[in-house]
């Protein structure tokens, strides 16, 4: 009744269109999509605005493996012409623990938990500086490495989001850091950030050196398209060489013999065919970003059980220290913010560095 009395003689079309009715806000369909359609726009423009300003996120815990991290960056040539920001969280004495200075007993345990976290602080900053040093000494202005050490707030991989959307062009982390289990790929923290930061491309630096040599794996979605984009803009004009890869599954002498289970030779035809025409597309915008024709190769393999096994055989064989895939393929799920081969590969390729675009 009151609610018949507020709206006096509006029209249930009008009450409808005004979105009225309850406190829960109603949305129209074409509502929905406008903001969908503009939440997509406003990332797609966010992405180009990182990706223009050549600015790196480096992540350091602390830890030896992040060290080498650094050591990456230091040797990648176009990285000299970016920014770097040296990115630690820094996690102190939990705020509860100084709840035991209202007891004069624990006055003594108190102090030591004080000095604990001012050593603690003193040594990354030690640390951190270490690492810019590198950076300079491999010929990085000083003025364009720059240390944050960001005190813990939300918790560490969700800190490092938050600094992840203030303008870069990449994040670079390793598999895994301080107190890494034996036998363990990717850290829980690692682990999160792969996953969380789609917005980005993420470099995993890996054991190798990086070399010269950059394996593409292709697959024909947007993903590996930016991929590509993504290698030519850092690369182009530097004199690397790059492999284009595409993998079409088989059984791979899992299966038994015979016509039930060979891939048609017409679907072969037909998909070789297709990864033809791409090729030469994203060829051609290789050599226009500055990429030498005769270091472009391109190559399918066929009949294999696995995609990402095959992938980083293939890097193997042709001594490349980077792996380049799209974060989701052709059958990803919208849900899903990792692919299962970009994932696979992560495991599978630990000693390479790979790079989720």
């Amino acid at each position: 009744m009151r609610l018949m009395q507020t709206l006096g003689k509006r029209s249930f079309s009008s009450i409808f269109n005004s979105q009225v009715l309850t406190e829960k806000r109603i949305y129209h369909p074409a509502s929905l999509l406008k903001n969908f359609t503009h939440h997509k726009g406003v990332q797609q423009q966010r992405r180009r605005q990182m990706i223009n300003q050549k600015k790196l996120l480096v992540l350091i815990d602390g830890s030896e493996r992040s060290m080498k991290t650094v050591d990456y960056v230091s040797r990648v040539t176009p990285f000299l012409h970016y920014k770097v920001t040296l990115y630690h969280v820094f996690s102190g004495v939990p705020d509860g623990f100084y709840d035991l200075e209202k007891e004069p007993a624990n006055a003594k345990a108190v102090t030591q938990l004080k000095d604990w976290e001012t050593q603690k602080k003193k040594d990354i900053t030690a640390f951190m500086s270490q690492a810019q040093e590198i950076l300079i000494k491999a010929g990085f202005p000083a003025e364009a490495v720059e240390i944050k050490i960001h005190t813990r707030t939300k918790g560490i991989a969700r800190d490092i989001l938050t600094e992840a959307e203030q303008g870069y062009s990449a994040v670079v982390l390793r598999r895994r850091g301080v107190g890494a289990l034996e036998g363990v790929t990717i850290g829980s923290v690692a682990s999160k950030l792969i996953a969380k930061i789609s917005f980005l491309p993420v470099i995993i630096a890996g054991q190798r050196l990086p070399g010269e040599q950059i394996l593409i794996g292709v697959d024909g979605s947007e993903y590996s398209a930016r991929a590509v984009d993504f290698v030519a803009k850092i690369f182009g004009g530097y004199g690397y060489r790059v492999e284009l890869l595409h993998v079409i599954r088989g059984f791979d002498g899992m299966a038994p013999e015979g016509p039930d289970f060979m891939m048609h030779a017409d679907y072969l035809h037909e998909v070789q065919s297709r990864m033809t025409q791409l090729f030469a597309s994203l060829r051609q915008k290789l050599i226009q970003a500055g990429f030498e024709t005769d270091k472009i190769s391109e190559k399918i393999i066929t009949g294999v059980f696995s995609r990402a096994g095959t992938i980083v055989k293939e890097a193997e064989a042709q001594g490349c220290g980077t792996i380049v895939v799209g974060r989701k393929g052709l059958s990803s799920v919208q849900e899903f913010f990792m692919g299962r081969v970009s994932n696979k590969v992560i495991h599978a390729g630990r000693k390479f560095t790979v790079w989720i675009v």
